[in-house]
């Protein structure tokens, strides 16, 4: 019999599944396993396997969730810390030990070119940078992360072993005035497309902590 047909037929004696409800529930269906299963045998596993799915993202909600947590309790942390620095060395060792220890970030490179202020003078950091990583770094509108960076950029971190992906984060408040790059030999730590809520945040803080610390 044709399947419209059938469909014709139930549209126009819409009465008729209701009178034989018992044909319907019994009807048999094959399993993928090769069993035959009722309809209502059918429903059943069917509702089964929708409650292990949303059990499933329940546990994804709720461990991100959990992530979540702690990644704002370490923002908490530094931000803390960070007050506590009264000149540009403290601002910049705090920032690192913070990168370091509680975001276990292996590889870690900042370079400033904003004038440092009288109380420090001549640090790493403030190093020359060309011209084309600062438009570079003004450019960014979030933080970039990829493989793909310069070899300016990747001469930072001369002496570690060979780095597979980076995080690039522009520091910025009234303007551009250093970049903050991050690094791993992990090619999966930063990995193009990465969310950057977090790392946006990062940028935020760091930029008005060592801000306070420079003239433009």
């Amino acid at each position: 019999m044709n399947p419209n047909t059938v469909l014709d037929f139930l549209r126009d004696h819409p009465q008729f599944l209701e009178d034989n409800a018992h044909l319907l529930y019994n009807a048999p269906a094959w399993s993928q396993d090769g069993r035959v299963l009722s309809l209502t045998e059918r429903q059943l596993r069917t509702l089964r396997e929708k409650n292990t799915a949303l059990e499933r993202q329940l546990r994804d909600m709720l461990r991100a969730g959990t992530d979540n947590d702690v990644i704002g309790e370490r923002l908490h942390r530094v931000t803390l810390a960070f007050f506590a620095a009264n000149n540009l060395t403290m601002a910049l060792a705090v920032l690192r030990q913070s990168l370091s220890e509680d975001f276990q970030v292996p590889c870690i490179a900042v370079r400033l070119w904003a004038t440092p202020d009288n109380t420090v003078r001549h640090i790493a950091e403030c190093m020359p940078v060309s011209v084309e990583i600062q438009e570079y770094t003004d450019a960014l509108d979030a933080p970039y992360c990829g493989r793909d960076v310069s070899g300016e950029v990747r001469s930072w971190f001369d002496g570690t072993k060979a780095l597979g992906s980076f995080a690039l984060i522009p520091l910025r408040t009234r303007q551009t005035f250093g970049l903050l790059a991050l690094a791993s030999p992990d090619e999966q730590r930063f990995p193009p497309g990465m969310g950057t809520v977090y790392l946006t945040r990062l940028s935020e803080l760091a930029s008005v902590a060592l801000e306070q610390h420079l003239s433009f």
